[in-house]
């Protein structure tokens, strides 16, 4: 387990310890769905650069494993 020290404006702190989003569970559940969100984003940016003509089976392949990857470690995650 890593303990970790943020600076945030008073009223911002004060505003996210109100509604209750300030406790480990809730950060640990905030940063798993950016990290999700930033997964999505990365595949969709990969999609887009590739030229429809050139995507092959062997390419659309490698995209469906790596879909694949991401959901596998974020069903481990929830494991944990």
């Amino acid at each position: 387990m890593t303990t970790l020290e943020i600076n945030l404006p008073d009223s911002l702190a004060q505003e996210a310890k109100d509604a209750g989003l300030l406790t480990q569970e809730a950060i640990e559940s905030m940063l798993r769905e950016q990290l999700r969100k930033q997964a999505g984003e990365r595949l969709r940016a990969m999609w887009e650069r590739m030229p429809r003509e050139e995507l092959t089976p062997e390419i659309e392949q490698e995209i469906v494993e790596e879909v694949r990857a991401v959901r596998a470690e974020r069903r481990n995650q929830k494991l944990r």
